[in-house]
């Protein structure tokens, strides 16, 4: 997608509500603001309170009970039909979570190539994008390893590497370092970063980490089902965070 448009992402009224039985319980309510194009976002809050929701709303993985999740300015994701909205998530999305998810049955090399495979790419160019990421990131010894055969930053390097592979305008991550030790985490936070210097990608980032989203261009919470703009004087929800 061009970068001339100036917003990645434009959530307008979104409210999410969960039902059990006879309670239905409210998540997020007119969730509204936007990410603009090469930003950072940090969403933060306890838990519990909404965080992967959003995050999965935001990703095309789950929809808002009402309001519209609009992308690259006029592209309103929801009403899209399920082919059309798998496609769109394929090209322009990388998602990273706490867990790798990788595959264990496939190498890492064929575990990053995967979404390339599934647009329908030929193998041998497939594999040889895969492996410049791979070795990108240092792993350039690790290309025919299993995951379970790595440590645990070695699989989230992985992990991301297949996120980044489809060369996707927006990456979203939940709390990506989570399951990690500290220097491990330390090493991921700078990867993920220098995604957002280096490719200019759009990067919203589920984190408890306070030291971590303290490098974001911007932080939002979640509280009491209201986004709160955290880097805006009055702390309300605001437009262009």
């Amino acid at each position: 997608m061009s970068e001339d448009f100036d917003k990645a992402i434009s959530l307008k009224a979104v409210t999410k509500i969960y039902k059990t039985g006879d309670e239905s319980v409210v998540i997020l309510k007119d969730a509204d603001f936007d990410v603009k194009y090469g930003q950072t976002v940090a969403i933060t809050g306890e838990s519990g309170t909404g965080k992967s929701t959003l995050l999965h709303i935001m990703g095309c993985l789950l929809a808002p009970d009402s309001g519209n999740v609009e992308y690259f300015e006029n592209i309103n994701v929801y009403g899209l039909d399920d082919k059309k909205l798998s496609k769109f998530r394929n090209k322009n999305i990388g998602f990273v979570f706490q867990f790798h998810y990788l595959l264990n049955e496939f190498t890492c090399i064929d575990n990053v190539a995967m979404p390339l495979f599934i647009r329908g790419m030929a193998n041998k160019e497939a594999l040889k994008i895969a492996k410049g990421y791979l070795c990108e990131f240092g792993l350039q010894d690790r290309l025919y390893f299993k995951p379970y055969m790595l440590s645990g930053g070695e699989q989230q390097r992985t992990a991301i590497a297949r996120a980044l592979v489809t060369s996707p305008a927006v990456m979203l991550m939940d709390e990506p370092t989570g399951n990690l030790d500290p220097f491990q985490a330390e090493n991921i936070h700078k990867l993920i970063l220098e995604l957002n210097k280096k490719y200019k990608k759009t990067l919203v980032i589920v984190t408890h980490d306070k030291t971590f989203s303290g490098m974001m261009d911007h932080t939002i919470t979640i509280s009491n089902c209201v986004i709160k703009d955290l880097n805006s004087p009055s702390g309300k929800t605001g437009k262009g965070a």
